[in-house]
């Protein structure tokens, strides 16, 4: 498959450079696009004149708007790997979504969308458990909880839709019945722990993943451009490539 790499200065694009250089699922980088520029690099989407099968996004959020309507444009499939998006920024990715194939989830793993569909079966079996989320990453990272704890919360929510988020518990805060409590840690350069613990008084499910390089990542999101080259119009994510 031909890839173009948009963000392709940035350390995740690089990532998928290189995975493309070792040939992964037949991957090919026929262009690379970054804001900075610099040798054999555009500048945009819109001036890119390399065809491709499809453009891997790991730039910036505020981005994402002109990448989808140049995308739309030259009828290319997109993968959306950027984080942080706004709410307005998430509805201009369903609108182009329903004129080209975009992939886009909270966190490219593959390990993690397991884990999500391990959470939710283990919910759904254990009625009534108490759930914890614990999320640890580099003190580095800017918003918390992250886009990933709040992707295994969903799954929860999934299988019990009484229950609701509460983040960062603090005070008198007597935990309630129907609650998922999530609490995030910062410190060195941990790239990311995510425990879901499930405790029905009588027993404990920890199901935990841990990233130890960030270039898996860039490993799900190739896999992701794989399986949406040749898909109809689309918003596709995690569940759609593995199963719900």
């Amino acid at each position: 498959m031909k890839v173009i790499v948009n963000g392709a200065c940035g350390f995740m694009g690089k990532e998928v450079i290189a995975l493309c250089e070792k040939n992964f699922k037949g991957a090919e980088c026929v262009a690379k696009i970054d804001a900075v520029g610099g040798e054999g690099v555009f500048t945009s989407l819109k001036d890119c004149n390399v065809c491709g099968d499809v453009v891997v996004d790991f730039s910036f959020h505020t981005a994402t708007k002109a990448l989808l309507e140049e995308a739309i444009n030259k009828n290319i499939p997109c993968v959306i790997a950027t984080t942080g998006h706004t709410e307005e920024e998430k509805q201009d990715i369903i609108n182009a979504s329903k004129l080209i194939p975009v992939f886009f989830t909270a966190n490219y793993s593959l390990g993690v969308a397991v884990t999500a569909k391990l959470v939710k079966e283990a919910v759904s079996f254990m009625t009534g458990a108490d759930i914890e989320i614990i999320e640890t990453h580099h003190n580095r990272k800017v918003d918390a909880p992250s886009g990933t704890a709040l992707m295994l919360a969903n799954s929860v929510i999934e299988a019990r839709p009484e229950l609701k988020v509460n983040q960062g518990r603090n005070g008198l805060a007597k935990r309630e019945q129907n609650e998922i409590g999530i609490n995030s840690i910062r410190m060195g350069n941990v790239v990311g722990i995510h425990e879901v613990m499930i405790n029905t008084g009588n027993e404990t499910i920890t199901i935990k993943h841990e990233a130890h390089a960030r270039s898996l990542f860039a490993n799900g999101a190739l896999t992701a451009a794989e399986f949406i080259i040749g898909k109809p119009a689309g918003l596709y994510d995690m569940k759609s490539l593995i199963g719900n």
